[in-house]
């Protein structure tokens, strides 16, 4: 039998994976901005169409503005966290699912240990079992 089981992704921070984080936040950054400025004009285009039920639509187009600034908030800590790391340390980047094979006499606790990949630049250096 086979089962799914969750495994960490780690890289180890360099000059190129710094500048590589920072610009991928920065691009998801700007592309939140510009879904807060289409909501906006969206929302100032349905409440002129939709004259009676202004609030409602107001209300609506505001969550979805106030999530997204959320976001960008998380993304402006995350910048500054990745200025104070250092090189060399290991930062979790992402969970992979892995297909594990599960037999009878297999030591469940063994199997369930926690994993990680290890990356740098790309490339992967160590498998933690």
């Amino acid at each position: 039998m086979k089962i799914i089981k969750k495994v960490q992704v780690k890289q180890i921070v360099t000059e190129k994976s710094k500048k590589a984080l920072h610009h991928r936040f920065a691009r998801e950054k700007m592309r939140l901005e510009q879904e807060c400025q289409q909501l906006l004009f969206e929302k100032k285009k349905l409440q002129h169409k939709f004259g009676g039920a202004k609030q409602e639509v107001a209300r609506r187009f505001l969550d979805e503005i106030r999530k997204r600034k959320e976001k960008i908030a998380t993304i402006d800590f995350q910048m500054e966290q990745l200025e104070m790391i250092e090189l060399g340390s290991e930062i979790v980047e992402r969970e992979v699912e892995a297909l594990v094979e599960v037999q009878e006499g297999t030591h469940w606790d063994e199997l369930m240990k926690e994993q990680s990949i290890v990356i740098k630049d790309g490339v992967v250096i160590r498998i933690d079992r």
